[in-house]
C-alpha cells in the first residue's frame, strides 16, 4: 500500500470512519473495516441500507464552502444607516449574489446534486420512521399531504408501506412542472399538486413536513401551520400535522448535540433558517392555533417526530 494511502486510512480510522484491525507481525499490510458511520456512505443493495453519500457531497460542495467563508463578514455587517440591513442576507447569498434556490435552478450540476441529496435524506428518514414509528400513519390516517415533498420519495415510501393511505405531494409549480416534463411522476401511487404552502394546503387526515419548516422564519411557520390546521380540520375526527425536524435540547450525547448545532449553523449560513428548541416550537404551535403536541426523538438521528393536534 502506498504510504499516502496508509496515512489517509490512519487519519480516517482516528476519525471513526474506519476501524483498523490488529494484525500479526507476519502480515505486511494492516486491514481496515467499515464503521456504522461509513456504512451509510456506501451502497449496500444486499443489506438494504440507505446510502447518504449524496447528502455529504452537497454539504461539502464549493457552493457551501464559499458561503461559509463569508460568515465572519456577515457577522460584522451593521445597519447601513438607510434603514436596510445588509446582514439580513445570508452568507450564501452574499457569496454567490443570489439565494440558495436561485442557484439550485440556474446551476444544473448543483441542482442535480441537491435533488439527489434530498432524495437520499428522504429515504433514510422515511425508512426509520415507517419501521419504528409507523403507527403515526396507520392509526386512522387515510390521506397524507407531504408539503414540500420534492420528487415524492417520502410519499411513495408511505404509499408502499400503507396501501390504504392516499398520498399527495404539494410543491411549487416549477417543481411539479419540471417533474411532469421529465415524465417523472412515478407509478401513479402519489398525486402531485402545484401550489404555495403559505396560501393553501389540500385537505387530509395528516399533513407532513419533513425538514421543511427549519428553512422558514417563525412568522412564516405560523402562517404555514395555520394553513395546515385548516387542512386537517375539514373532517371529523380532526387530523394532525406530522413534522420531522431537529428539536434542540441539552443532551449527554455530545455527537448528537454537535450535529444539531452544526445543522443550525448550516441553516443560518445557507438559508437564514434555524433549528429550534421545544420552547420555540411550542410558541409557534400555539400561535398557529393548535392545542397540543407530542415530541418523539427519532432513534439514531438528530431529529424528532412531532405530532401536532388542533
Amino acid at each position: 500500500m502506498p504510504l499516502s494511502h496508509h496515512d489517509l486510512l490512519v487519519l480516517l480510522s482516528t476519525s471513526g470512519i474506519f476501524i483498523e484491525e490488529t494484525t500479526t507481525k507476519q502480515e505486511a499490510e494492516p486491514r481496515y473495516h467499515l464503521t456504522t458511520a461509513s456504512r451509510l456512505l456506501v451502497d449496500d443493495p444486499i443489506g438494504g441500507r440507505t446510502c447518504v453519500s449524496n447528502l455529504l457531497t452537497l454539504c461539502s460542495s464549493p457552493f457551501y464552502f464559499t458561503a461559509s467563508q463569508n460568515l465572519a463578514e456577515w457577522l460584522k455587517e451593521e445597519d447601513d444607516g438607510a434603514g436596510a440591513t445588509p446582514a439580513a442576507r445570508p452568507p450564501f447569498e452574499m457569496a454567490h449574489g443570489a439565494g440558495f434556490y436561485d442557484v439550485v435552478r440556474r446551476d444544473v450540476a448543483f441542482g442535480a446534486c441537491f435533488d439527489e441529496a434530498m432524495a437520499s435524506d428522504s429515504r433514510f428518514v422515511s425508512e426509520i420512521v415507517i419501521r419504528e414509528y409507523g403507527e403515526v400513519f396507520a392509526d386512522g390516517v387515510r390521506s397524507v399531504v407531504d408539503v414540500g415533498g420534492h420528487n415524492g420519495t417520502t410519499a411513495r415510501a408511505i404509499a408502499k408501506a400503507f396501501p390504504h393511505v392516499r398520498c399527495t405531494v404539494l410543491e411549487l409549480p416549477r417543481v411539479v412542472g419540471a417533474m411532469m416534463a421529465a415524465e417523472d411522476d412515478g407509478d401513479g401511487a402519489v398525486e402531485f399538486v402545484a401550489g404555495d404552502m403559505r396560501e393553501f394546503i389540500p385537505p387530509a387526515d395528516a399533513v407532513l413536513f419533513k425538514c421543511v419548516l427549519h428553512k422558514w422564519s417563525d412568522e412564516d411557520c405560523v402562517q404555514i401551520l395555520k394553513r395546515s390546521k385548516e387542512a386537517v380540520s375539514t373532517r371529523e375526527p380532526k387530523g394532525k400535522v406530522v413534522i420531522t425536524e431537529v428539536v434542540c435540547q441539552k443532551t449527554s450525547n455530545k455527537q448528537i448535540l454537535q450535529a444539531q448545532l452544526l445543522m443550525d449553523l448550516c441553516m443560518m449560513v445557507v438559508l437564514e433558517g434555524k433549528e429550534r428548541t421545544e420552547e420555540t416550537w411550542r410558541k409557534i404551535f400555539l400561535d398557529a392555533g393548535f392545542t397540543r403536541y407530542k415530541i418523539t426523538p427519532i432513534s439514531g438521528t438528530t431529529r424528532s417526530l412531532i405530532e401536532v393536534f388542533p
